[in-house]
């Protein structure tokens, strides 16, 4: 039974407000939604969609529909959870409250995977973008410093700097302070948001309703598809759950910026997507890692295509930003927990973060940028989501048994239905991923079962 052992809630909510963890509270609700936005809009909106678009045809707009509906499923779960138990840890502390230490373990060990690999896979992207930018003014780098080993066809690579470049200055920006860190993704979201705006109103011109039929060239099958795929461009709003010790009114702004951010990014999702398979016929996005900015050159738009590049590099910045923020704090609460080294918990006595932590995955995480391809780095992040996602709804209605008098500042309507449809829906997009991926989260799981035996089990706190 030590195997689903779990934490004390009280215990944990006091430890939270008693300022002895050393993080500072620097966040509101709107610091929060921006954070979200800044997570959710990125690779999604300006790589995935044009390889949704081949998936799904002109239907792409139902596929951003059905994955943000079970996000949504997802997301009233979190904001339940995020005003109810307010720590750092996002699923990973969720779990342990209510599931036990088994599954807290395994949640967290999927967590810092798909944290990690998504900033490094965003990176990757974001150096495509910069290169793409620095080529317009005439500037290239060396051809061995542009990407990972074997990542281009025929030409050889040995190092992807600009991906390992700006996941080193993220991190530093990160490990020096959150405050710093809220106010520069802020402002770069504000400007995300008005370019993709300024996509929206330039385009909806240039829209043929011809281009959307077929509206289903691939029925069903191919829409569902592409929701298990661009169910990634959704993935971010949990993130906003792990600055639970960091936020100034925690019951209340939690809630907002994870319900919040989900609404706003599925309503410029659906936007985007129409408008884009409206400009240019869907065939046409093979091999395009640029979709959006393409439909602006397809209409003669050059100068507003230009800005969609610049957009995309904040956006992608942004989403390296959170999601690097959140692996950290995940990190920060297992140490604590005592599941990981002590040292991994250590707060900095003048930055007031996890400094050793945010440094240590930086770097490896940049490495792992800059030398794998985007390809494969992409395999494991939407199983491993999908999974948190799933737990996290069950969790809901195991505390609603367990704790049905424990104070909840928001309570997630519809259940025990909403919940359950969460994970059916969870479930149903992970059946629609290739066998590759449930190979490798398989692995990964077994090495963190492995790690759990070994050492996470007989150091827990709650072990001792």
């Amino acid at each position: 039974m030590s195997l689903f052992r779990t934490k004390n809630i009280e215990a944990m909510l006091a430890a939270s407000t008693d300022g002895s963890s050393g993080l500072k509270r620097a966040l509101g609700p709107i610091d929060l939604v921006l954070m979200g936005i800044g997570a959710i809009i990125g690779t999604g909106i300006f790589v995935l969609t044009g390889t949704g678009a081949l998936t799904a045809g002109p239907a792409l707009t139902l596929s951003f529909v059905i994955a943000a509906l079970a996000c949504g499923l997802a997301a009233l779960c979190y904001a339940e959870f995020a005003s109810t138990i307010p720590v750092s840890g996002s699923t990973y502390t969720y779990s342990y409250a209510t599931l036990g230490e088994l599954v807290a373990w395994i949640i967290g060990w999927d967590l810092m995977l798909e944290y990690g690999l998504a900033t490094s896979a965003v990176s990757v992207g974001w150096s495509g973008y910069f290169q793409s930018l620095l080529s317009g003014f005439g500037l290239h780098l060396p051809t061995l410093l542009t990407a990972a080993p074997g990542a281009v066809p025929g030409v050889e690579t040995l190092f992807n700097l600009p991906a390992f470049l700006i996941m080193m200055a993220i991190t530093a920006l990160l490990s020096v302070g959150v405050q710093g860190f809220a106010k520069l993704n802020n402002v770069m979201v504000a400007i995300k948001i008005g370019i993709v705006l300024l996509f929206i109103v330039v385009g909806v011109g240039y829209v043929k309703p011809v281009n959307w039929a077929p509206f289903m060239p691939f029925g069903f099958s191919g829409v569902f598809s592409a929701a298990a795929l661009v169910f990634f461009a959704f993935i971010g709003f949990d993130a906003v759950s792990s600055a639970a010790e960091e936020v100034r009114n925690p019951q209340r702004d939690l809630p907002i910026g994870i319900i919040g951010s989900l609404v706003v990014c599925t309503i410029l999702y659906v936007a985007v997507s129409a408008i884009m398979t409206g400009i240019v016929p869907y065939p046409k996005f093979a091999g395009i890692d640029h979709p959006v900015s393409l439909a602006l050159q397809y209409a003669g738009q050059n100068w507003v295509a230009g800005f969609i590049d610049v957009g995309a590099i904040l956006g992608m910045t942004t989403v390296i930003l959170v999601m690097a923020y959140g692996q950290s704090r995940v990190i920060f609460a297992m140490s604590r927990d005592g599941l990981l080294p002590a040292k991994l918990s250590e707060v900095h006595p003048r930055f007031a973060t996890p400094f050793v932590t945010t440094w240590i995955v930086g770097v490896i995480f940049a490495l792992i940028a800059a030398l794998v391809p985007l390809n494969i780095l992409a395999e494991l992040i939407n199983i491993g989501t999908l999974a948190a996602f799933s737990l996290i709804a069950i969790a809901v209605l195991v505390l609603r048994k367990t704790r049905p008098n424990l104070r909840r500042g928001f309570r997630c309507p519809g259940a025990p239905v909403t919940p359950l449809l969460a994970v059916a829906l969870c479930v149903f997009l992970m059946t629609h991923l290739q066998a590759v991926t449930w190979i490798a989260f398989t692995i990964w799981l077994v090495i963190g079962l492995a790690v759990y035996f070994a050492y996470s089990r007989r150091n827990s706190l709650l072990h001792r």
